[in-house]
C-alpha cells in the first residue's frame, strides 16, 4: 500500500512539473505571438534617442517665467512629441503668453540652437541602432523637430545618425501637413523606404503620447518608452510599454535577437 502510495505521489509530482513546463513555454510563445512580425522600424528622436526633453522643458519655463507665468504639466504633456510652430502655438495660448506665437517661436527657436548641442544619448540608444544597422534592418527618423534643429541636436554623434535610412523632420518637410498626434510623419516615413513598405511592416519607437496617437492612427505597432510622469492613462496607445530601449526584445516582433548577454 505504502509503494502505490509513494508511486501515486511521484506520478502526481511529474505531471505538475511536466504542466509547469509546459505552461511556461506556451507563456513564451503567447507572448511572442501576440505582437504582429514587423520588417521596418521607425525611431522618434527626442526623449528617446536623446536625452532632450528636460532641456526643453527648461527652455519653456524660463520663457514663461520671463512672462510671469508657469509651465504646469499638463501643458507640457499637450506639448510633448509635436511641431515646433504647435509646440509655440500651444504654449502662448495654454500659458496666456502677452506676445504673437510669431514672438514666441523666435525666442523658442534661438534659444534651442543654443542649448541643444551638446545633448546625451538616452539608455539603450547607440545599442539599438547599432543592433538594426549589423542585422539589416531599414529603420529611419521620425521627428517633429526641424532639420536645423536635428543638425545641431545630433552633431556629437554624426557616425551613429549616418546609419539612418532617412530622415523625416516633421517641422521643415512640405510633405507633413499635420504633427503628432496626426500620423503623417510616420505614413511619409514608411513611404521612403525603398519597396512598397505598408504601415503594418513598421514598427515605431516613441516616448510620447502624442507621438503613440500618431503611430497607432498610422497603422503601425508602437513600442512606448515614456517619462515617469506619464499616467497610465497616456499609455494606452502603445503596444508595449518599456522603461528602456534596455528592455526591448526584438524577437517579440519578428526581428532578429540581440547576439548574446553583452547586447543586453
Amino acid at each position: 500500500m505504502f509503494l502505490i502510495q509513494s508511486v501515486i505521489r511521484n506520478h502526481k509530482v511529474k505531471i505538475q512539473s511536466v504542466l509547469k513546463s509546459h505552461t511556461v513555454k506556451m507563456t513564451i510563445i503567447n507572448q511572442i505571438a501576440k505582437y504582429h512580425k514587423v520588417s521596418h522600424v521607425i525611431f522618434d528622436m527626442d526623449g528617446l534617442l536623446l536625452e532632450t526633453e528636460q532641456i526643453y522643458e527648461k527652455i519653456i519655463r524660463d520663457l514663461a517665467a520671463s512672462y510671469g507665468k508657469p509651465y504646469p504639466w499638463e501643458v507640457r504633456m499637450r506639448i510633448l512629441g509635436t511641431t515646433e510652430r504647435r509646440t509655440c502655438e500651444i504654449a502662448v495660448e495654454e500659458l496666456g503668453l502677452p506676445c504673437t506665437v510669431d514672438e514666441f517661436q523666435k525666442q523658442f527657436s534661438q534659444s534651442c540652437l543654443d542649448n541643444l548641442g551638446n545633448c546625451n544619448l538616452m539608455n539603450g540608444a547607440e545599442r539599438i541602432v547599432r543592433h538594426f544597422h549589423n542585422n539589416n534592418v531599414p529603420f529611419c527618423l521620425a521627428t517633429s523637430s526641424s532639420q536645423e534643429s536635428v543638425v545641431v541636436k545630433t552633431s556629437n554623434y554624426p557616425a551613429l545618425f549616418k546609419l539612418f535610412h532617412h530622415k523625416v523632420c516633421g517641422s521643415t518637410d512640405p510633405d507633413v501637413k499635420q504633427g503628432k498626434p496626426a500620423p503623417d510623419i510616420f505614413l511619409v516615413a514608411c513611404q521612403r523606404f525603398p519597396g512598397n513598405i505598408k504601415p503594418e511592416d513598421c514598427l515605431v519607437f516613441e516616448d510620447a503620447p502624442n507621438g503613440c496617437r500618431a503611430a497607432k492612427l498610422a497603422g503601425m505597432q508602437v513600442v512606448m518608452v515614456p517619462d515617469s510622469h506619464v499616467t497610465e492613462k497616456q499609455k494606452e496607445d502603445a503596444t508595449v510599454v518599456l522603461k528602456s530601449l534596455l528592455h526591448f526584445k526584438p524577437e517579440e516582433f519578428g526581428l532578429p535577437p540581440f547576439a548574446d548577454i553583452n547586447e543586453e
